[in-house]
Formats: C-alpha cells, sequence, structure tokens
C-alpha cells in the first residue's frame, strides 16, 4: 500500500471541494467551512460524550436528502452553530440547495467545539459573531487555506498545548483521493508522555509534523500522561473534522469513510472519545474520480482515512501560533 501526498496536502486535494475560514483574534475564535461545488453525498459518526452539531439527522443513509452542500466546523460551542446560518445565507444568495418546489434550501451540517474558556473575549452582546464569521468564512472559499490558528482551529486547546486547524491528504495506487481537515481541542495528548514526539509519528510523511518520529523506547519516554491540563469548564473540548474522498460513495459509505476515520483520533489523540469530547467525523464523497471502489480498493480506503486522519490532527497543533493571552504554549514553543 502506497500512500503519497496531493499536491497541497489539503482538503482540497480532493477535487470538488473548497475550504474558506474567518476569525476574530480578540474572541480566540473562529469558522471553517467546506463548500462542495456540487451537492456531495455524506454522513456522521460520533464517538465522544459531549457532541453539539446541527443537520446530522439528515445524513442517516434512510433519510431523504441525498447529498449536502457544505460542512461548517466552528469554535463557539452551542453558540458556534450559528454559523451554519451564515455559510446557509451566502449559499442561497447563489442558488445554492435542494430542490424544494419553488425553492432552494442549501444543506449545512455543522458541529462545534468548546473554546469559551479559552483567554478570549466572549462579551460579545445580544448576538454570537459567528454568524457573520460563517458568512465570511464562505465568501472566500478557495482551495488553498492556512492551518494551525485559523478558522475553528483559532482558540483551540490540547493537553498542555495550542491546538490547532489540520490537514493532510493522500493519492492511492487506485486514483482514489482521500484527505481530511481536523480543529483539535482534545482532552488529551497528542504528543507522547512529556515528549515533543507525536503519536502520529508512525503516519508521518516527509517531515511535515517536525519530523522527530517516535521518542526511544525507555519506561519514561512513553509512559502517557495521567494528569491532564484541561480547559476550566467540564465539556470543554472536543475534535471535530471531515474525511473526504473523491470516489463514487452514496451516504451509507460516507458514513462507513468516516466511521474508519476515527481509528485516525485513536492514533493520534491519548485518550480520545471522553465523555468531556464531542469527538465528531463528517465523511464526504464528492464522486469527482468518477471511480467505484471495489472490495479491495474500499478497504485501501478505509486504512487511508485513519493514516490521513491522524496526520491531520498532528499538523494542526504542530502548526500553531502564539497570540496574546494564551493559555498553553503552542507546541514550537514548548519544544
Amino acid at each position: 500500500m502506497s500512500f503519497r501526498p496531493g499536491p497541497r496536502n489539503l482538503l482540497t486535494d480532493v477535487a470538488g471541494l473548497r475550504v474558506g475560514q474567518a476569525k476574530d483574534d480578540d474572541l480566540k475564535s473562529g469558522v471553517t467551512a467546506i463548500i462542495c461545488d456540487e451537492a456531495s453525498a455524506a454522513g456522521v459518526q460520533i464517538l465522544g460524550g459531549a457532541p453539539g452539531t446541527r443537520e446530522t439527522d439528515l445524513l442517516e443513509p434512510h433519510n431523504t436528502v441525498p447529498g449536502v452542500n457544505a460542512i461548517v466546523l466552528s469554535g463557539g460551542s452551542a453558540f458556534g452553530l450559528d454559523a451554519a446560518s451564515g455559510v446557509q445565507s451566502a449559499l442561497r444568495e447563489d442558488g445554492v440547495g435542494f430542490a424544494v418546489r419553488d425553492f432552494r434550501v442549501p444543506i449545512v451540517p455543522a458541529a462545534i467545539l468548546f473554546d469559551l474558556a479559552n483567554g478570549g473575549n466572549k462579551d460579545w452582546g445580544r448576538h454570537s459573531p459567528y454568524r457573520e464569521l460563517g458568512y465570511q468564512a464562505a465568501r472566500i472559499a478557495s482551495a488553498d487555506f492556512a492551518l494551525g490558528s485559523e478558522g475553528a482551529g483559532t482558540g483551540a486547546l490540547v493537553c498542555g498545548l495550542k491546538g490547532g486547524l489540520g490537514s493532510a491528504s493522500v493519492m492511492l495506487e487506485s486514483g482514489i483521493t482521500v484527505a481530511a481537515l481536523a480543529a483539535v481541542n482534545a482532552v488529551g495528548s497528542v504528543t507522547v508522555g512529556d515528549s515533543s514526539h507525536f503519536w502520529a509519528a508512525p503516519f508521518e510523511i516527509d517531515g511535515e509534523f517536525g519530523g522527530l518520529g517516535l521518542p526511544p523506547l525507555t519506561p519514561d519516554a512513553v509512559t502517557p500522561r495521567t494528569k491532564f491540563q484541561t480547559q476550566t469548564s467540564p465539556l470543554a473540548n472536543t475534535t471535530i473534522a471531515v474525511i473526504a474522498t473523491d470516489a463514487v460513495l452514496d451516504k451509507a459509505g460516507a458514513k462507513r469513510l468516516a466511521i474508519a476515520a476515527h481509528d485516525g483520533f485513536a492514533r493520534a489523540i491519548w485518550p480520545a472519545h471522553t465523555v468531556a469530547d464531542g469527538d465528531l467525523v463528517f465523511g464526504l464523497a464528492t464522486g469527482s474520480a468518477g471511480k467505484v471502489p471495489d472490495f479491495a480498493q474500499t478497504v485501501e480506503l478505509h486504512a487511508a482515512a485513519g493514516a490521513v486522519m491522524a496526520r491531520a490532527i498532528a499538523r494542526g497543533v504542530f502548526m500553531a501560533t502564539p497570540a496574546p493571552n494564551d493559555l498553553f504554549p503552542t507546541w514550537g514553543a514548548r519544544r
């Protein structure tokens, strides 16, 4: 099985997707919008105990709507769900959406992470800023976008470090591309013990998150943390992500892809899927490659989904940058 990144090593190596981001540095929060050029099959798998979502029920394979127009990841806890309305407004202006009689209804599922207690100014008055941030993100969506302290990863934190927004891609021998995007705000640690070595190191390609590999195999080096420097509120974390492919999948196939991608959470974060995380993966299939994977190719696709998700998570933390009033240092500063 040969894995090599796509040309950007980003989610947008999957043809038919664009990503837009908006943030407010005073707020220490932001929004990431994944825009589909054509309605795409989608599914979702939630394994964390504290999720915050919008429009996830319609993604179940037995429900009517066949595809989505965008997916939104946002900070702001439940307030951040407003971001999807902003993206929906932008798509409505463009005449995009599911046809219902004479109307077009943009289908925009969303998920949020908790970044309220991260040192940012959350005194926004009557209405949260997330709807406008969502609109801004949708309006600037393109193939290129920044990682680290951007979009939904702006105010993210992990165990003892700043979190961030990460992405990675891989091109398979079958001609299928699979890519991941993750806003990393986990209870757990992405590094081994007190070291700077990423748990995701076995999947790293071309030194994309520091090239340190795994630490020496001594008991002190590999002992996981047992005390976690988390945010101050309970239910105050969450890693939310998208796994996407250009293969032709239906909604059930997109859900199965999301399930497989959760292996990347377990490979990159210890512990993952806790009661205080709302860990969620959206699966997305644009079908732009025109390839329906056979059984062997499907197994390869699922294996790649876990690996590319682990890489995206590590890249999000690796790329984080410092800002005023940070509670935790960046990976680069601690190293």
